[in-house]
């Protein structure tokens, strides 16, 4: 490595390719050349080199190529429910350093029902919930309707269309119906919980965990507003955020107090984004999910917006996460 950088620090990532694509957001959580090329910059002006890897099945060689001291990773991985561990299992078996959650977190975060049975004993409140991995299966007693019906492994409100809450049996069986045929997996059914949004970001690790100002999605449509992907991707035009978040200082301690324990009961590391929805009928928040690699689109993705109300510009936000993996591993800070 040239002695006039700091770090050689390798960047992972998946690249959007919007050729043969299955359904509309087959690649929504796939990055941009643009999105690459503005975290390239941030790390580089860090006074580190960036050497970029896309997450293609010839990483391994391409790693082993380099001297690398540190990898930024944002793969989300290319098959699978645990696609988003497959980068930082191969990094932890060639024992390179890297940014974010290893291979268990990402695997289980990516799975909703596993993260929400793990918050649950936790005693973290989440709402009811039922695994449908076959049309012939039969809704559980002890759910009530309306219902939200979403694919269980996918992020970036992939499958999740403006019309998947589910008011009747017959409703529900069309909507599992479509994820089991569409994206091959199982679909997660949970009570729809009519209420607030909120997301949460968080960074840092152990004791030294920053939950970021809360930020509240406010929904332009009134009738059980949620965050579908035609309201995800055309955000400007049916959502605005309001960061930090107008709500009284009592629901603002409970909601970071429930993030926390999320983070640290699915042992995330560096960062991690939280949905959170407060119930119009109790007043209590609810686990909704986590995603323990969030988006990183300047702007656009959620964790960036939160980022900017902290006072933290886009090249602060990705020399913070780069800051806390160098801190975790004992190395000297950028």
């Amino acid at each position: 490595m040239n002695s006039q950088y700091k770090y050689s620090v390798a960047l992972t990532y998946n690249l959007k390719n919007e050729s043969n694509l299955k359904n509309d957001d087959d690649q929504a959580e796939f990055d941009s050349i643009e999105t690459v090329n503005a975290i390239i910059l941030a790390i580089e002006k860090t006074g580190c080199r960036v050497i970029p890897i896309e997450a293609t099945r010839s990483i391994v060689n391409e790693i082993q190529k380099r001297h690398i001291d540190m990898v930024f990773n944002f793969a989300e991985g290319l098959k699978g429910r645990g696609r988003e561990s497959q980068i930082p299992a191969l990094l932890n078996f060639l024992s390179i350093p890297f940014t974010g959650s290893d291979e268990t977190t990402l695997a289980i975060g990516l799975d909703k029902a596993l993260s929400k049975r793990i918050a649950m004993t936790e005693n973290i409140r989440t709402p009811k919930f039922q695994i449908f991995f076959d049309s012939s299966d039969v809704l559980k007693k002890s759910l009530k309707f309306p219902l939200i019906v979403k694919p269980n492994a996918e992020g970036s409100s992939k499958g999740i269309i403006d019309s998947s809450i589910a008011g009747d049996k017959l409703s529900l069986r069309k909507l599992t119906d479509r994820i089991l045929a569409s994206y091959e997996e199982p679909a997660i059914v949970e009570e729809y919980i009519p209420g607030r949004e909120f997301t949460v970001g968080l960074i840092g690790n152990g004791k030294a965990v920053e939950v970021l100002p809360l930020m509240e999605i406010l929904f332009e449509k009134d009738e059980n507003p949620f965050y579908s992907y035609n309201v995800k991707k055309n955000s400007e035009k049916f959502i605005r955020y309001e960061c930090p978040a107008n709500i009284d200082s009592s629901l603002e301690k409970k909601i970071r107090k429930m993030a926390l324990k999320v983070f640290a009961s699915l042992q995330c590391r560096d960062v991690a984004r939280i949905d959170i929805r407060v119930s119009d009928k109790d007043g209590e928040p609810y686990f909704i999910e986590i995603n323990p690699l969030p988006g990183l689109i300047d702007g656009f993705s959620d964790l960036t917006i939160i980022a900017r109300c902290a006072s933290m510009k886009y090249d602060g936000l990705i020399r913070r996460i780069l800051n806390e993996a160098l801190k975790r591993h004992g190395m000297e800070e950028v």
